[in-house]
């Protein structure tokens, strides 16, 4: 399991644009290095990271071999209701993370 830090506003003006960043723990590897028999080390890399407003999709990214072990990832969208903001991360052997943070909109 993934440790996963999210940064959401927990209040927001309706129409304010906000912030939204996060950060996930993944021991990540680009499937390019050999261990010390010559043996290649299997790829194990974060593919996707999905982030939903109220069931509908706002952001979406597609990682590659080259991004970070702990992939920081930031962007901006407009408060409209109040709700959950959900984010799903998924990537190779099956990996697949959740975390969601509750937000306000007065």
């Amino acid at each position: 399991m993934a440790r996963t830090l999210i940064n959401v506003p927990q209040k927001a003006k309706r129409g304010e644009v906000i912030a939204i960043k996060t950060l996930i723990s993944h021991v990540m590897e680009t499937g390019f290095r050999h261990d010390n028999m010559g043996k290649a080390i299997p790829r194990d890399i974060i593919t996707s990271f999905v982030c939903t407003y109220n069931g509908e999709e706002i952001f979406r990214a597609a990682l590659h071999p080259a991004i970070a072990a702990n992939p920081f990832i930031t962007f901006h969208t407009v408060a409209t209701e109040s709700g959950t903001i959900a984010f799903r991360w998924t990537g190779d052997n099956g990996f697949s993370q959740d975390a969601s943070a509750k937000i306000t909109v007065g």
